[in-house]
């Protein structure tokens, strides 16, 4: 949509709440980019009165009916006993039983008989195709060493070293990679998830063709290269990992810190000083286990193995996939991946990423997920009773601890958001302990079940940073149950998660940038790179929305004014698209590629 069409729906949605939303005026939220015929389909209304019992969907095109439509469905709303914000009155409309491709219209009238409550809807077997590869755009916009988006060379004198075997200060070529989200950082411990989540994306779906083009290079420029766009992506992955594995016994983590946080500009303009002159060498911090922190903020690390285990994974995974493309790439990888499982075993714990000048980090403290993870994956390629052996003691040791059921937690303390070792490992044990892979995702599914009862959408998170991301993982996670089991009881619920990232939430939005066309989708995210450019840029997930609570304790933060979603704000969660809140509106480089993964296992 061009940005005077979004202008003018805002324009009306404002005029639709700036009486406080007047009385009788009906709100729908659904799925913007359609549902595939066999889905669970279910559209959320809500009032500040009760509302009709009643709903009609008309094909559009045809003729009869109301408004010349023909009614191809009728049902009666069910209503749900949970508010939001300002509105007392949600139902449900279901109409899962309409499986036939096509384009319609729903109506739900209101109190009022003027206000009625309208809806577009498709339903399509290829209704989620585009979206794997409309993704991968956002993840070229975040190339580090070379950036496409922008056509430069950036950050190239990356970088420095601190601790580990070699003296501070020398050089080691850490070129390439990915910036993590609105800043200009690079963290292998969102990187080799995303690395590992986009090669797993191609491999459960390389058998769709269709979800999988081939229109950029290996350095993300326009041109066909033979391989698929998300093999090229991942490459660029594993090719930095590489750089920071050395040697044998040597792992680097993460380039440049808190520094970083000095203001506004583009990734080749960098000014950033770290100690060899603004704009020039980064630090690289290498893994050993250890807190670490060049000041007074330490990170409470323990060990390695939670790098290690999405490393071995991720390693495992580019073997697998790039034995035909390129057989001395592939060999690499899986010595490298063998190389750093080892080292992970060895020093078992977590290394948290790192500050500088401001207490904040991600401060994951789980690590046995990422083991299991990374021997399973070993095991697939290696057939080595060992890995298989540690992959099942690992399991056991992960359970289904994760973040799922909790009201908070620390910022990605339970990193990656699901774990996808419980998946892999079940292609490789009896019946039995399969049925305790599942369990542990059964735990987890059923207590966000419990907390989606909180709201009239059922989002079954916490509203804390990144709560889009943790829909994701809930999604997929409900996704690879589905395929571990057979089992469908839970599907309900898991479309519903999937439903709110694409508009079923109280705000109406898309929470990808410029997806889907023509529709409501974050338009100002809190992003540098297409704020000072003017450019948008494709297939970003935002954070997400946080409490209201949460909101309110930023500094340097504050609501717009006359924000066009002020009527849908709740104590429960806030959503602002403005680029001035970077607490949910600022799209991340690891929510996206794991989103990849979401999109082939929804096709």
């Amino acid at each position: 949509m061009h940005r005077t069409g979004w202008l003018f729906l805002l324009f009306i949605s404002a005029s639709l709440v700036s009486a406080e939303g007047t009385n009788g005026t009906v709100f729908l939220r659904g799925n913007q980019m359609g549902y595939r015929p066999g889905d669970s389909k279910i559209i959320v209304a809500f009032s500040k009165e009760p509302m009709n019992d009643h709903f009609e969907i008309y094909e559009t095109g045809a003729v009869g009916g109301r408004l010349g439509l023909a009614k191809v469905f009728s049902g009666k709303a069910k209503v749900i006993s949970a508010h939001w914000g300002r509105f007392q009155h949600h139902v449900e409309l279901d109409f899962s039983a309409l499986k036939k491709p096509g384009k319609y219209v729903l109506h739900l009238t209101g109190a009022h008989p003027e206000n009625y409550g309208e809806i577009p809807i498709t339903i399509a077997e290829t209704a989620y195709a585009p979206l794997p590869d409309e993704l991968l755009e956002f993840m070229r916009e975040q190339q580090c060493g070379y950036n496409p988006f922008l056509n430069k060379e950036c950050h190239q004198y990356d970088g420095r070293t601190a601790d580990g075997p070699l003296t501070n200060g020398s050089y080691l070529n850490c070129t390439g990679g990915w910036h993590d989200a609105g800043d200009l950082l690079k963290y292998l411990l969102t990187s080799g998830n995303a690395t590992a989540q986009m090669l797993q994306a191609y491999e459960m779906g390389k058998d769709k063709a269709s979800l999988f083009a081939d229109k950029y290079d290996a350095r993300g420029k326009v041109g066909a290269n033979g391989v698929p766009d998300i093999l090229d992506e991942a490459r660029w992955g594993l090719e930095w990992m590489l750089k920071l594995h050395p040697a044998p016994d040597q792992l680097y983590h993460q380039v440049a810190d808190d520094r970083d946080h000095k203001g506004w500009r583009l990734p080749h303009e960098e000014t950033a000083d770290y100690g060899w002159g603004p704009g020039s060498n980064r630090v690289v911090y290498f893994a050993d286990g250890k807190p670490q922190g060049l000041r007074e903020y330490k990170s409470e690390s323990t060990g390695i193995a939670n790098l290690a285990g999405r490393y071995a994974a991720a390693m495992a995974l580019g073997y697998k996939n790039f034995q035909k493309i390129d057989p001395a790439f592939a060999e690499k990888c899986l010595q490298a991946g063998k190389e750093v499982y080892a080292m992970g075993r060895a020093k078992e714990g977590v290394q948290q990423g790192n500050s500088y000048g401001a207490p904040y980090r991600y401060a994951e403290t789980t690590w046995a997920d990422d083991m299991e993870w990374g021997a399973a994956e070993l095991f697939a390629v290696t057939k080595a009773p060992d890995y298989l052996a540690d992959a099942k003691r690992y399991a056991v040791m992960a359970g289904s601890e994760s973040w799922m059921g909790k009201e908070q937690t620390g910022h990605y303390q339970y990193y990656p958001f699901y774990n996808t070792g419980h998946f892999v490992l079940s292609r490789f044990v009896d019946g039995e302990f399969k049925k305790k892979l599942a369990g542990y995702y059964r735990e987890g599914i059923e207590r966000c079940i419990a907390m989606g009862q909180k709201n009239p959408y059922r989002a079954g998170v916490p509203f804390i940073w990144c709560s889009n991301n943790l829909l994701v993982a809930l999604t997929t996670q409900g996704l690879l149950y589905e395929r571990m089991t057979g089992d469908h009881m839970y599907h309900e619920f898991i479309v519903k998660q999937r439903d709110w990232l694409l508009g079923r939430n109280p705000w109406g939005t898309s929470m990808f940038t410029g997806i889907p066309e023509g529709g409501i989708f974050p338009h100002d995210p809190h992003l540098m790179t297409t704020k000072i450019t003017g450019r948008p840029v494709r297939g970003g997930l935002v954070d997400g929305p946080v409490y209201e609570r949460i909101f309110k304790a930023l500094k340097g933060v504050s609501a717009p004014e006359n924000e066009p979603f002020a009527a849908f704000q709740s104590e429960l969660a806030v959503y602002h698209d403005t680029v001035h809140d970077y607490s949910s509106n600022e799209p991340t480089m690891d929510g996206t590629a794991s989103a990849i993964l979401m999109w082939v296992l929804s096709n």
